[in-house]
């Protein structure tokens, strides 16, 4: 095999290792998954009965055994359930796939591209939920902050 050639195989090798991996991870083209309801703000239900904890952002309490309704609880349940209820998504996975209460873990993507975890926050039915590190935490808290200084949602 001339040096061009070994040099091309190395590369597709290479390549092809990659791929797998990053698909493997949820980080190239992630699942796909039928959405049946929004639990709240922050939180889905899909077809499989599988409950999803958006990573990375935090909505007021709807339903909560030990704290009442929280203002704008109710708008942020109603964005998501408006907006991924009977719609098929795509998830991407961090670091920890499950949280302690055995809620799968994902940023969740609707098929317009649009980036459910970063809207929540953009429009101000949420705010970032730094306790633990993730991939868009920077993102998630410049939008927290646009958010806060534009008075939108629950910055109001």
């Amino acid at each position: 095999m001339s040096q061009r050639g070994l040099k091309h195989t190395v590369v597709g090798l290479l390549f092809f290792i990659s791929l797998f991996i990053f698909a493997a991870s949820g980080s190239i083209a992630g699942d796909i998954f039928f959405v049946t309801r929004a639990v709240d703000g922050d939180t889905i239900v899909l077809a499989d009965k599988e409950r999803v904890r958006l990573i990375g952002v935090d909505t007021p309490e709807l339903h909560h055994p030990r704290k009442p309704v929280q203002y704008y609880a109710e708008e942020a349940y109603r964005f998501t359930q408006r907006i991924v209820e009977g719609k098929k998504v795509r998830l991407e996975y961090d670091w920890q796939r499950r949280d302690r209460y055995g809620r799968l873990l994902a940023y969740v993507y609707l098929p317009d591209g649009t980036f459910l975890n970063a809207e929540l926050i953009r429009q101000g039915y949420g705010h970032a939920y730094t306790k633990y590190p993730f991939k868009y935490l920077d993102e998630f808290r410049r939008l927290e902050r646009e958010a806060r200084e534009t008075g939108k949602g629950l910055w109001k």
